[in-house]
């Protein structure tokens, strides 16, 4: 790594992949107490192909100005094959975003929607060693979910009520014809985002970087609505800007569908635990769907109207102009559940909330 003299390695477990990922502190540059922090990752060296088309889907990512870890360095190590990346001091947004008021796991959902939008504009691969290129989506997914459902029926272990979604994806598979393609995160959910210390939403861990159809990137919105019902409508109504076509709903419950069939196999290496958790979330997206007869979740909400003061949104029934409280300081809180239907406010400098 000719650019970078690490100090200190401290590796990092989160996550499933083989990749070896630490924290890596560099030598401090003269005058600095403390050297700057990167994300280190090192994969095997039979991954070339793939990681270089990784890091530069990253870097048009980057250059979009997605919040996200920014590629710095790719090459070669003795280690295998290695990416730099700037490092987001922060916490999960898995555990964070549920803590706090339901209009900001609403607003952090639309964020989240607005930039998967932003990522779906990144080009298609035209180049050798840029990522796969694609092939017809419904041929692919067909082939896919087929695989899916005699690794399923092949699997020990079955889900009460789980052919309900093998009858869904039958009487479904048809609305795969004709659809776009565009370049995917890959595996984009709560649990894959950060927020710093500043409260910034980033999206991270693009190792499952793939083509395909665009609402296909939903099929993971289970971890979300798991953690935060309001996050995932939020995000549904940022990525659609509040209008949300029909056939989205019932090509959603399809990706679905597939996606949870392969969860229980996918969980077996892995023990006991993690087939417990599939099966809880299998039975709770057949409540959610009341056993595949419906093709809009429960957990959608449409949506507040929300408004923000000096960053902060708060939810209303319709616009209001509060910029009067601008000559009070500025609004670093909003308590927009009271019981009573007021808002309050608290701007730095008064000591005091505004009603």
């Amino acid at each position: 790594m000719p650019d970078f003299h690490f100090m200190k390695k401290e590796p990092i477990y989160e996550g499933w992949s083989d990749d070896r990922k630490y924290c890596a502190t560099a030598e401090p540059e003269e005058g600095c107490a403390r050297g700057a922090k990167y994300f280190l990752r090192i994969s095997p060296m039979s991954q070339y192909d793939r990681k270089q088309a990784e890091f530069r889907m990253m870097e048009k990512a980057a250059a979009l100005g997605i919040p996200m870890c920014r590629p710095l360095a790719f090459g070669v190590c003795e280690e295998g094959v290695y990416s730099v990346q700037s490092w987001i001091e922060g916490i999960g947004a898995e555990e964070a975003v549920p803590t706090l008021p339901d209009s900001r796991q609403y607003a952090y959902g639309l964020e989240a929607g607005r930039i998967l939008r932003r990522l779906h504009a990144i080009p298609l691969p035209k180049k050798r060693g840029e990522g796969p290129a694609p092939e017809d989506w419904e041929t692919r997914f067909s082939r896919k979910m087929d695989a899916k459902i005699q690794k399923y029926r092949e699997c020990p272990i079955h889900y009460p009520g789980g052919e309900a979604f093998i009858r869904y994806i039958g009487e479904n598979r048809h609305l795969l014809k004709g659809r776009p393609q565009t370049c995917q995160h890959g595996d984009y959910h709560i649990g894959n985002m950060m927020l710093d210390e500043s409260g910034q939403l980033y999206v991270i861990d693009f190792n499952r970087f793939d083509i395909g159809d665009p609402w296909e990137e939903f099929n993971r919105i289970v971890w979300c609505a798991q953690a935060s019902p309001l996050f995932a409508s939020g995000m549904v109504n940022g990525y659609f800007e509040g209008h949300v076509p029909e056939e989205f709903w019932r090509l959603l419950a399809l990706y679905i569908s597939s996606n949870t069939l392969s969860s229980i196999y996918w969980a077996v290496p892995f023990g006991q635990k993690e087939i417990d958790t599939m099966l809880s979330q299998a039975a709770e997206v057949l409540r959610w769907y009341d056993g595949m007869r419906s093709v809009v979740p429960s957990w959608y909400f449409q949506g507040y109207y929300l408004q923000y003061i000096d960053g902060i949104p708060y939810k209303l029934k319709s616009p209001f102009d509060f910029s009067f409280l601008r000559k009070y300081g500025r609004v670093f809180q909003v308590y927009d559940d009271q019981d009573s239907g007021n808002i309050a406010s608290g701007p730095r400098g008064t000591g005091s909330a505004i009603s």
